[in-house]
């Protein structure tokens, strides 16, 4: 027994310490930005070693990415965007309203727990090309989740049968990206709530629109 249960405390623990790296990180890249925090700074933050920090994430990028990955689905476990509960809801309940009015929220949780350190990559992807290739994968997934929802609505008779699900996909994608977020809370000051019903708004539209585009 006691052989089976040593993997797993050994787990817990690493886990526990990850944990504690990426909520020291998120405060610091937070308050400090992407050129005042160090590695050595959130490994004091955290109360942890400085080369537990740099084993497990080797490079300051690799550690912005992972806080930005981690907030955008809101905890560690392996399950992606698409496996996550809001976004079943989105391909699966049985009327369109409530299929967008669960990608709309979910979209707002992302962007409320994600928003700051996102910012914060953006700032810093220019110089670190990790970061960069991290926004751009983030914007093509975003078009594919958006084309996801679509061609579901669309295969359970949800849309009508001329619906342009390319122009769909593009047009949300635009919408519901991180850039956009971020531009519409800063110039409009909306709050994450005014952000969700925009977007709500807007998809109910384009769903409306989708077989006269284009």
């Amino acid at each position: 027994m006691s052989d089976d249960v040593k993997p797993d405390l050994r787990a817990a623990r690493i886990a526990d310490t990850e944990e504690k790296i990426l909520q020291a990180a998120t405060r610091l890249f937070l308050e400090r930005g992407y050129n005042g925090t160090t590695l050595a700074a959130v490994a004091a933050e955290a109360a942890v070693g400085a080369r537990t920090v740099y084993v497990r994430f080797g490079t300051k990028a690799a550690l912005l990415k992972r806080v930005v990955d981690v907030a955008l689905v809101g905890d560690t476990t392996p399950v992606d965007v698409q496996g996550r509960p809001w976004f079943v809801l989105a391909r699966t309940a049985p009327t369109l309203a409530e299929r967008i009015a669960a990608m709309a929220r979910g979209g707002k949780e992302m962007m409320a727990r994600a928003g700051g350190v996102l910012a914060v990559a953006f700032e810093a992807a220019p110089m670190e090309p990790e970061l960069a290739a991290a926004s751009q994968a983030g914007r093509e997934a975003t078009r594919e989740h958006l084309h996801v929802f679509w061609t579901q609505a669309a295969a359970d008779g949800l849309l009508p049968g001329s619906a342009d699900l390319d122009w769909l996909a593009e047009t949300s994608a635009i919408l519901t990206v991180a850039e956009t977020y971020l531009l519409a809370t800063r110039m409009h000051g909306w709050s994450p709530e005014q952000y969700e019903q925009w977007i709500a708004t807007s998809l109910t539209r384009m769903a409306g629109a989708a077989g006269t585009a284009r």
